[in-house]
């Protein structure tokens, strides 16, 4: 790789930026003007923000007691009157002869006109039931009718902000008339008023005001970066392909003597430069109008939080961080504006990144996240995390776990640029003509243009399909209570929900199902393998989701839920559980996963790609996260296996033989003690939970290891896809700089 190529196109791709009206004003002017023109906005509609009066309807008035008043005179006693200014009361009388539901009606008639926002109603004995109540106390034979204190009746419409508004001043004034109630009657019994407050509450908030303040900017800061680093990386990276293929320069620069690697690089190097640009000025202009407005604020109401500036180092960690973020979010925008035909389109793709980045990002903001081995693992949220740690100064943990979230997102970025790399060595991606849209058009070519497998957009949307019928099924499906229930539900979940769908479009989509579901036959000795290998892993499979509950620790509800599943399951037959949990999933779930998706995916060019991608899906159909982490793994032992052997029947041995392991360890684990045999074979981990022993994973292990190297040896089929894009690779791995 030569770097003086690099720095050649860095340096042109920088200066046509900068040449580039859109471009200037979008990373340097807009941030400069956005911040304060938003900070002057509000301060001018905080005179919309004042505090209004409400109108309230006041029935039955006549009916309160004399002392302690609740009304003088048609407005609130003396006692009250602080709220005068909030409240205009009109008080009437309650009509003769009228009942609840007249009450009712006239009041929800009289808030739907919009004449008051609420109405109150004391009814006609309230003042008998008070005085009751009050004698209550006095004579414990009072009648068995004073027991219960009067309630007077609030009507409100929640729907309506003023009426919700008057519902809470209402009923912070009625509050309040009866602490003077309770007051009178502690009174009248010669009682203090200090009885009904035995002891106060001391508070004293041991953390410095740098220290609060840095809890309120870890949270903010660290998304500003993260998403001003991630917008300003996406448009740059869209005209530098995109934009290129439309004014016809690309095509000149992959003429020059520099190759592929060298021109993403590159490319790369100047997004990153206007991504981390975006994200300063950013950071610097909100901060300075923050600060601003920050400051008009505290003049204004004296007695609030003051907030002041961040903590010095925050910055530091901040512009350390960015660099990273930046080269992960640069890559990514690159891989996927290289995918674009054209300017407009690129924009489009902005949504469905942000939809996967924007979780990662508020993930950190909630409460309860904390910074652990678990969240250290996960993408962005753990480097928000990381920084959260820092700028509040618990630098002892964020050592603890800065190892793991470097690593993780180190790789992560290691992908994103070998995504970009591939994308610009792929002719078909760099050169794809637009095309126009139409329906007619489009539902004709499909059938006309069929291939022999489905295509890669057919692919994902089978997955994507899959992964929605599952999400509305599991919330319209009721909780299984017998295992009759729960046999019915799983079979219609893989058979109408999975397997029929898959069918159905392998018989409209593609031209021959025989390949599209790899139903060929295979090698004879391929079909005990897949057994061999499905017993040889399942120890390893085992540990390796205890490792996960361990990272991750199910829910209270979740592990609820399971415990009552798994008392359903304990009563069914041995045979029918493995004909619902091991044979019917098997082959339905490989229908799908390994045959129509698996071979779609496969037009990608890279066959690792369509495994991971392949075997992602098939976790996320699993429901719950731990076990979707788990399905994942074995997902990309069963889509090697499918790749390696050609068929899907080494697959739906291999998943049959793994779930029908997991449920028979379910019946031998608890009785290991009664056999000698089960006792070396399983070892107790606490609360009635067991895992395979140390030998027998070690043996697992090594067994594996032996039947995955036997499987790489098998010669295969390559798609013509996987063999251009081979081709390519080492063409331009051989090419001269």
């Amino acid at each position: 790789m030569s770097w003086t190529n690099i720095r050649l196109i860095v340096s042109r791709e920088v200066r046509d930026q900068l040449r580039d009206r859109r471009t200037v004003f979008t990373i340097v002017v807009l941030p400069l003007l956005l911040y304060p023109l938003l900070g002057t906005t509000f301060l001018q509609m905080a005179q919309f923000l004042q505090e209004h009066p409400t109108r309230v309807l006041v029935l039955g008035a006549e009916h309160l007691p004399a002392a302690p008043p609740l009304l003088e005179d048609g407005q609130l006693a003396p006692e009250l009157e602080q709220d005068d200014r909030l409240l205009e009361l009109d008080v009437r009388a309650s009509p003769s002869k009228t009942t609840p539901a007249d009450v009712v009606g006239e009041a929800q008639r009289l808030i739907e006109q919009g004449k008051y926002d609420a109405v109150v109603y004391f009814p006609e004995n309230f003042r008998e039931r008070l005085e009751a109540y009050r004698a209550r106390s006095d004579d414990e034979d009072a009648a068995e009718e004073a027991a219960q204190p009067p309630s007077p009746q609030i009507y409100f419409n929640a729907a309506k902000d003023k009426s919700r508004i008057a519902h809470d001043r209402v009923t912070a004034l009625l509050r309040r008339w009866r602490e003077l109630v309770v007051q009178r009657n502690l009174e009248r019994h010669q009682v203090p008023a200090s009885a009904t407050e035995p002891f106060e509450l001391a508070l004293r908030d041991m953390a410095p005001e740098t220290g609060r303040r840095a809890v309120v900017w870890s949270k903010i800061l660290p998304f500003v970066v993260l998403i001003w680093a991630l917008t300003g990386a996406f448009y740059p990276a869209v005209d530098l392909c995109a934009g290129e293929k439309e004014r016809g320069t690309l095509e000149t620069l992959l003429c020059s003597p520099a190759r592929r690697s060298e021109i993403v690089w590159g490319k790369l190097l100047t997004v990153m430069i206007f991504s981390m640009a975006t994200s300063l000025l950013n950071l610097a202009s909100m901060g300075v109008t923050g600060a601003i407005i920050l400051r008009q604020v505290e003049a204004a109401a004296p007695g609030g939080i003051a907030l002041g500036a961040p903590p010095l180092l925050a910055v530091v960690w901040l512009l350390l961080a960015l660099v990273p973020i930046a080269a992960l979010f640069s890559a990514l925008a690159l891989a996927i504006a290289a995918f674009a035909r054209s300017s407009k389109e690129g924009q489009y793709y902005l949504m469905p990144l942000l939809m996967i980045t924007l979780p990662l990002m508020m993930l950190p903001m909630f409460p309860g996240a904390e910074l652990d081995l678990g969240s250290s693992l996960i993408p962005v949220t753990g480097v928000m995390l990381l920084l959260k740690a820092l700028i509040e100064g618990e630098y002892a943990e964020a050592l603890l776990y800065a190892p793991p979230v470097i690593l993780v997102t180190a790789g992560c970025c290691l992908l994103a640029i070998r995504w970009a790399v591939d994308q610009f060595n792929n002719e078909s991606v760099l050169f794809r003509e637009s095309e126009r849209f139409g329906l007619v058009l489009w539902a004709r070519r499909l059938v006309r243009d069929r291939e022999d497998t489905p295509t890669f957009g057919q692919a994902i949307l089978c997955g994507v399909l899959l992964l929605s019928i599952r999400f509305f099924a599991s919330f319209l499906a009721a909780a299984p209570e017998t295992w009759t229930d729960f046999a019915v539900s799983t079979l219609v979940l893989q058979v109408a929900l999975i397997a029929t769908p898959v069918l159905l479009m392998t018989i409209v989509l593609t031209r021959s199902p025989k390949k599209t579901l790899l139903l060929t036959a295979p090698r004879p000795l391929t079909l005990p393998a897949a057994v061999l290998l499905a017993i040889a892993l399942h120890p390893l499979v085992v540990v390796l989701s205890k490792g996960i509950q361990m990272l991750y620790p199910l829910g209270e509800g979740t592990r609820e839920q399971l415990t009552q599943i798994t008392s359903i399951l304990n009563e069914a037959p041995l045979p029918y559980l493995l004909l619902v949990l091991a044979v019917v999933p098997a082959i339905c779930e490989e229908l799908a996963f390994r045959g129509f998706i698996l071979s779609g995916l496969r037009h990608l060019g890279h066959r690792r790609a369509a495994i991971v991608i392949s075997s992602i899906f098939f976790g996320v159909t699993h429901g719950v996260l731990q076990q979707s982490l788990s399905a994942c793994a074995v997902g990309v032992i069963l889509g090697y296996l499918a790749i390696q052997t050609g068929s899907l029947l080494p697959c739906i041995l291999f998943h049959m033989t793994h779930n029908s392991l997991a449920v028979l360890a379910g019946f031998l684990a608890p009785d290991a003690a009664e056999r000698p045999w089960a006792e070396w074979m399983f070892q107790s981990v606490g609360d009635g939970e067991y895992i395979y022993s140390t030998p027998v994973v070690a043996l697992g292990g090594a067994a594996s290891l032996l039947l995955l190297m036997w499987l790489r040896g098998l010669p295969h089929d390559s798609s013509p896809e996987e063999r251009r894009q081979h081709a390519l690779e080492h063409q331009t791995a051989g090419a001269a700089p």
